[in-house]
C-alpha cells in the first residue's frame, strides 16, 4: 500500500516515469500456532534463536517454504520443523558417501556407458531441474520445487550401498542438487560446495540446465516396462 502511494506521489512529482512499483507482486500468508495468528500478547510465539540455535537457520527456512505455498498461511508444526532436519541430514549424508566419486568424477562423462539404473538416475535428475526452474521461474512455488528435490535425493539413496557408481553421474546429481538447493538453504549448501573442493561461493554459480533429451523416457524402455 504505502509503495504504491509513494510511487504515485512521486510520478505525479514528474520524478518517475511509471505508474506502478512492481511488475509482479507475492503477497506471503501469515504464520498461525494452534489455529491462531502468532502473537506476542496470546503468547504463542515460537523463539527464532530456539530453533536456529536447535536445528539450524536452514531448517526453520527449508520448513517455512516446504510446509505450504509462500501465499497461503502457515500452521507452525514442531514435527514439520524435525522433518526439514532430518532431510537436510539426509542430504548430507549422501554427499558425503560419494564424496570420492564426486572428486574423482568429470564434468562430461560418456552417458553411454551408464547402466540402465544409473540412466534412470540421470532421468530423474533432469526431471527434477526442469521442475523446479519452472516452479522457482514462473509459479513462485517454493514447496513443490523443494517436494521435487526431495524425490531426487530419494532416489539417489538407492545407490548409497552401490560403490560403483559412475563418477561423472555421482558429480552431476550432487553439483546440481547442491545448486538447487542454493536458494533454500544457503549455509549447508554453501558448507557442502566448499568441501567438495569447488572454488567461489556455490551462490556465484550460473543455475544449471536441464538436459530436454534426459527428461524423456527411452521408448524401448517404456515398452518394456509396458510388458513386464
Amino acid at each position: 500500500l504505502y509503495s504504491r502511494f509513494f510511487t504515485k506521489v512521486l510520478r505525479d512529482a514528474g520524478m518517475l516515469s511509471f505508474d506502478e512499483p512492481f511488475k509482479r507482486l507475492l503477497t506471503q500468508g501469515m504464520v498461525l500456532k494452534d489455529g491462531s495468528k502468532m502473537s506476542k500478547s496470546k503468547g504463542n510465539v515460537v523463539s527464532p534463536e530456539e530453533i536456529i540455535g536447535k536445528y539450524g537457520a536452514d531448517t526453520a527456512r527449508l520448513f517455512i517454504l516446504f510446509a505450504v505455498p509462500v501465499d497461503r498461511d502457515l500452521d507452525w508444526s514442531d514435527e514439520g520443523v524435525e522433518g526439514s532436519f532430518r532431510f537436510l541430514k539426509r542430504v548430507w549424508r549422501i554427499i558425503e558417501i560419494f564424496e570420492n566419486q564426486i572428486k574423482a568424477g568429470a564434468d562430461e562423462y560418456d552417458i553411454k556407458a551408464l547402466t540402465p539404473e544409473e540412466k534412470e538416475l540421470r532421468h530423474v535428475l533432469h526431471v527434477t531441474l526442469k521442475k523446479v526452474t519452472d516452479d522457482l521461474g514462473e509459479r513462485f512455488n517454493f514447496n513443490t520445487a523443494i517436494s521435487t528435490i526431495m524425490e531426487l535425493v530419494n532416489a539417489f539413496y538407492k545407490f548409497q550401498n552401490n560403490d560403483k557408481l559412475n563418477p561423472g553421474l555421482a558429480r552431476e546429481v550432487s553439483v546440481n542438487l547442491i545448486k538447487m538447493l542454493a536458494p533454500f538453504v544457503p549455509h549447508i549448501t554453501e558448507e557442502l560446495w566448499a568441501e567438495l573442493g569447488f572454488e567461489g561461493s556455490v551462490h556465484q554459480q550460473k543455475w544449471p540446465k536441464y538436459d530436454e533429451a534426459a527428461t524423456q523416457k527411452d521408448e524401448v524402455e517404456i515398452v518394456l516396462q509396458i510388458n513386464g
